[in-house]
């Protein structure tokens, strides 16, 4: 425990030389958009690519475990809480600039949602789909993030991330190998610093027409007043999950404070001060269920991170 607590506190000492916002016994509740997750020893918040890519090199150096966060906006951390160093990209990190009158260049703790408001104001089309999205651009880019028919496949042409030595990699479209909800970074263990976005010049009311429409259906469609993790599964070939698992007669079903949602069966919700547990009972029991009555398995969408979880568990 000793030398644990040790490479804490190594890694608290380098992340303020280098300018990083640090949290120390915090809870991932905090940091996650279902609003469950227990303490965490540690949280960086770096504000740069270069601090970036040093706390990931010494972190990695040190053995220690880490979890690397945007929003949170597609995690169901353990009650528990995280044994190791969440290294947060958001806020601070997230510069947008126009290339050229068609290309933007992101850092990747940008919300979506701001970088969709700042191509609108530059009468950019084509990441409309991508408004009311509630995660970053690095975690959108990392799962191909989609709604409405786009995915982050469509605009993206070059990302940049960083390996675990702390070295800068640049991956052009083809080489990000992007897939539904996948891309190269779920296997690779890189963290993504930014991408570069090829967009098209568009009509400015045309735009705003079909944001606010994409808003207007979400509103419609989507448990917002709930916390959640967005959809809860990812869609089976042929078929939509939510409808899947509406056939099944499970809307409305719940465990603890965790219920599938009466509006839209796809998204399991934070309904009443949820637990993790209470969430993993209830997405284990649709999947049964979905499963037996339907021949579906119903693959999580949303990740779920153990107490114990090493990313380098995901490395292929």
């Amino acid at each position: 425990m000793q030398n644990k607590e040790n490479a804490f506190l190594q890694v608290k000492q380098k992340a303020e030389k280098l300018d990083c916002i640090v949290y120390e016994n915090v809870p991932l509740s905090k940091f996650t958009t279902i609003k469950v997750g227990g303490n965490c020893p540690l949280v960086v918040q770096p504000c740069s690519e270069q601090s970036l890519a040093e706390i990931f090199n010494f972190t990695n150096s040190l053995g220690v475990r880490l979890l690397i966060m945007g929003k949170g906006s597609n995690l169901i951390c353990d009650d528990k809480g995280f044994d190791g160093v969440v290294i947060l990209v958001k806020e601070k990190f997230s510069e947008i600039k126009l290339i050229d009158e068609t290309t933007v260049e992101v850092e990747a703790g940008c919300s979506l949602v701001s970088l969709c408001r700042f191509c609108y104001s530059h009468s950019l089309k084509g990441l409309e789909f991508a408004f009311g999205i509630p995660g970053t651009v690095g975690g959108a880019v990392n799962m191909n993030a989609g709604a409405y028919g786009g995915e982050m496949k469509d605009v993206v042409e070059v990302v940049r991330s960083i390996d675990c030595n702390g070295n800068i990699n640049e991956w052009n479209k083809q080489e990000v190998e992007f897939a539904y909800r996948s891309s190269i970074f779920h296997h690779n263990g890189e963290i993504i610093t930014s991408c570069v976005l090829k967009l098209e010049k568009g009509d400015k009311d045309e735009i705003k027409a079909e944001i606010d429409d994409h808003i207007q259906r979400r509103r419609k469609s989507q448990p917002l007043n709930f916390p959640s993790a967005g959809s809860t599964f990812k869609r089976p070939e042929g078929q939509f999950a939510g409808k899947l698992v509406d056939d099944c007669g499970l809307k409305g079903y719940r465990v603890g404070g965790a219920m599938v949602s009466e509006k839209h069966a796809g998204f399991v919700i934070n309904y009443d001060n949820a637990t993790a547990q209470d969430l993993k009972d209830v997405i284990q029991y649709v999947q049964k269920t979905v499963l037996d009555k339907t021949g579906y398995f119903l693959d999580c969408e949303v990740k779920i991170i153990p107490f114990d979880y090493d990313f380098t568990q995901d490395i292929k």
